[in-house]
């Protein structure tokens, strides 16, 4: 996309969808490779696994390439992110709001029975019959969502929550490659903010999308990390976060790769470690299914960990780089691989799709207002 005009030429849709694709199914591999051994120690990985710990995905929850909630609310972000650019064209536009939206249309998911008929503007993702299930969200993101009111960073929503909750959805954000940076960290911030309100949670959440953003217009992991780290310099309360990434970018100085190097970074049970766990398999991995590999073996979190590495990898490899043989086996790849396709679309053609002149392609239960409706 040229910064001059906006307009995107073919081959950079084409490398566009598939980071976004990669991002997005990347953090399923990761998830569901991480959740077969999720809050495991590093020594009952091994003893269960062998003496180099996990190799290939295991089953969780009576099935192999089962997602966590995770996977689940990052597909939320992604639908808030298309709605919000779709509300656009209204005037009516505050993406923290949109966002807001979603995330309690996941938080629907995880007590109803199924999709409400009833309630046409959930749109398409909300149908889904696949979500409606519990995977064990923090009880943070289930109460932050509890209710209608936003929280904000004035008045954030469980001022002391610090896991990982909202930095795992938080990846969609760094795929708005034609905002600027410290608006993607903003963003990202404001909406962790609606279930983390500790300064650590949301701002390892706007460091995460800010690294994504990097990696997604075809910068290095160091490079995309430096800029993070800018971003969060004049934040309040960012030096647990800044010194956590700096951690991590000093472990890849260190020696060989392994566990005890993740060990040194933390077990990732907060949103700052498993920010630098992610980064650091990111920056050693030797190639998807490596840093994967190592991202999960380690004790504590592995799920989390996992998703935010293949995120990382995805967005920066695309999607051909990811495991062929963990990627077929992954639930809900086609709601991902449509939620992806439909987010690209939007973010290089919207206005064909529903902006004034849009067309057919705009209306109607089938059209795209249809499957992202503005109420």
């Amino acid at each position: 996309m040229t910064a001059a005009t906006g307009v995107w030429g073919r081959t950079e849709q084409q490398d566009f969808r598939s980071r976004v694709r990669g991002c997005l199914l990347g953090a399923a591999i990761g998830d569901a490779l991480g959740l077969g051994v999720d809050g495991l120690s590093l020594d009952e990985i091994r003893d269960a696994h062998g003496g180099a710990g996990l190799a290939e995905p295991v089953p969780a929850y009576g099935r192999l390439g089962a997602v966590s909630y995770a996977t689940q609310t990052t597909l939320f972000t992604v639908d808030g992110l298309i709605r919000a650019q779709v509300r656009r064209d209204t005037g009516a536009w505050h993406p923290p709001t949109d966002l807001h939206r979603a995330y309690r249309r996941w938080a629907a998911t995880q007590h109803d029975w199924g999709p409400d008929e009833r309630r046409p503007d959930n749109g398409w993702l909300a149908s889904q019959e696949w979500l409606y299930v519990r995977r064990d969200p923090p009880r943070s993101c289930l109460m932050g969502l509890g209710d209608d009111v936003l929280g904000t960073l004035e008045k954030p929503k469980n001022p002391a929550a610090r896991d990982v909750g909202a930095l795992v959805r938080s990846a969609p954000f760094g795929l708005l490659v034609g905002w600027e940076p410290q608006l993607v960290c903003q963003l990202a911030v404001e909406c962790a903010a609606q279930t983390h309100g500790h300064p650590a949670a949301y701002l390892s959440a706007g460091a995460f999308a800010v690294i994504v953003h990097g990696l997604a217009r075809g910068e290095g992991v160091d490079g995309a990390v430096q800029r993070a780290l800018a971003q969060l310099g004049t934040r309040p309360g960012h030096q647990a976060v800044t010194d956590a990434l700096q951690q991590a970018l000093g472990a890849v100085r260190q020696g060989i790769p392994g566990p005890g190097r993740l060990a040194a970074l933390g077990t990732g049970a907060v949103a700052e470690e498993a920010l630098a766990i992610g980064v650091y398999c990111a920056l050693v991995g030797e190639d998807v299914a490596h840093g994967l590999r190592l991202s999960v073996n380690h004790d504590g979190p592995s799920a989390a960990t996992g998703a935010v590495t293949g995120a990382l990898l995805g967005a920066m490899h695309g999607e051909t780089a990811l495991p062929a043989s963990w990627l077929a086996g992954v639930e809900g790849r086609g709601t991902l691989l449509e939620l992806a396709d439909d987010f690209a679309l939007e973010m290089t053609q919207g206005v064909a799709l529903h902006g004034p002149g849009g067309g057919a392609a705009g209306g109607g239960d089938g059209g795209w207002l249809g499957r992202y409706p503005r109420g």
